[in-house]
């Protein structure tokens, strides 16, 4: 019942959100909180997110605390008033609310893995919003505010040393380069995708990146010029670092964790391109990776339903599951990158963004940055084809084959596999509303 209930507080929800979209942009509470397009569209991005984690849970039967949904919600919260955050202690206090709920939503799963999972992200959690909060205890030190609408910020901090504004920049993204799975506070990433219930995973992999993405365009208005080769950098080492770790996996959903870190890093490419068209093509890549990455969980359940997700529980499952296996491999393809899927699109447009970029201002490391992105675009290749190749070209030693033969779950798969598909072929479809903002 109480499920039920949240399944439809969350359609109404989303039907408030939208009726939002023709509203002046104002603040609410000046000036904590800025109602814009843009907020809207990351709230609408989350509440879809919300919607689909409680159909994931209820297609597979999830038996989770009776706490979980009111949890969820708290988070859901949290993540909503994140997009309209325009003042440091406000994006500060909604990142603790989502982290504490998602330290709760980990730590309370049925699973003897959720403990130490939790644990782990808790830790790493409490010392990235502690590095955090003293990144903005300097941020006030230096400019006397806290509002990152206010002109004071940007002028406050040019009074310093480079090396002083670059520690400060780092110091403050803590918290939000924690919640986005970037080094160095990814190391929390595979533990947790790996110990709790896939739908909660599928959930936290997308939503608190979507909203921590538009905090990262809003600062990037006020922060001096080298908040960009930060991002840059961060960027670039955080998508060597996830694509060569992924490589090793031999878990699906440690594997996926690896692809969030790397793909984050391809998210925050398109922001630290400085430029109107490159923030527009971060906004398409989030909502592009939503979509892909949540349908790439919810598969992988349908095939391996509550298990362990080991990869060598997947040899040879394609043959009896040609239709859900068949989805799975192009979410993979759309993972790496390459046509006729959204993944290449979206890919296609961050590094567009970033080579005109290049172009206009002549920064080496925009270069660096594409070169790397480039490259590791082409080593992904190897560990995203793995599934596909399990599930087709090796023959199965199981007695049984255990999948969830649902009617809802093929037509789940359907729906995503023609929103990948046609997002592709048709791009304007959301861009028409990014470029609205």
């Amino acid at each position: 019942m109480l499920h039920s209930i949240a399944l439809a507080g969350s359609v109404i929800a989303l039907v408030l959100v939208l009726g939002q979209w023709n509203d002046k942009p104002s603040f609410r509470f000046y000036p904590l909180l800025f109602l814009d397009h843009q907020a809207v569209f990351f709230k609408v991005m989350i509440i879809v997110a919300w919607i689909f984690a409680l159909i994931h849970v209820k297609v597979l039967k999830y038996d989770f605390p009776p706490e979980f949904n009111a949890i969820l919600i708290a988070t859901v919260a949290g993540l909503n008033l994140l997009t309209m955050s325009t003042h440091l202690l406000t994006i500060y206090l909604c990142l603790e609310l989502i982290s504490i709920s998602s330290y709760l939503l980990v730590a309370i799963s049925p699973y003897k893995k959720a403990a130490e999972g939790g644990l782990k992200y808790l830790l790493f959690g409490a010392a990235s919003s502690a590095v955090m909060l003293y990144g903005i205890s300097f941020i006030y030190g230096l400019t006397g505010t806290l509002d990152i609408t206010n002109e004071a910020m940007t002028a406050g901090l040019l009074n310093n040393s480079n090396l002083v504004i670059t520690v400060t920049i780092l110091l403050t993204l803590a918290g939000l380069l924690f919640k986005l799975s970037l080094v160095p506070f990814h190391v929390w990433t595979p533990d947790v995708y790996e110990a709790a219930p896939t739908p909660l995973v599928s959930f936290l992999s997308v939503a608190p990146k979507a909203a921590v993405i538009l905090v990262l365009m809003r600062l990037a208005s006020v922060l001096p010029s080298q908040y960009f080769p930060v991002l840059g950098g961060v960027a670039l080492i955080s998508i060597t670092i996830g694509n060569v770790g992924a490589l090793w996996q031999s878990n699906a959903r440690r594997l996926l964790a690896y692809s969030s870190i790397a793909q984050a890093g391809y998210l925050v490419v398109g922001i630290a391109a400085y430029s109107r068209f490159g923030f527009e093509t971060a906004v398409f890549y989030t909502a592009a990776y939503l979509v892909i990455n949540m349908a790439a969980f919810f598969l992988i359940d349908l095939l391996q339903p509550k298990a362990t997700t080991e990869l060598s529980a997947f040899e040879g499952l394609g043959k009896n599951n040609i239709w859900i296996s068949g989805v799975l491999t192009v979410i993979m393809v759309a993972l790496a990158g390459l046509p006729p899927t959204v993944g290449f699109t979206s890919k296609w447009l961050i590094f567009s963004a970033l080579w005109d970029s290049y172009h206009d201002q002549g920064f080496p490391w925009m270069l660096w940055l594409l070169i790397g992105g480039i490259l590791n675009a082409a080593v992904a290749l190897a560990y995203y084809l793995r599934l596909p190749y399990l599930l087709f070209f090796k023959n199965t030693n199981q007695a049984t084959l255990p999948s969830h033969d649902g009617f809802s779950g093929k037509v789940i798969a359907g729906f995503f596999l023609a929103a990948i598909i046609l997002l592709f072929f048709n791009p304007e479809w959301i861009m028409k509303w990014i470029s609205a903002f």
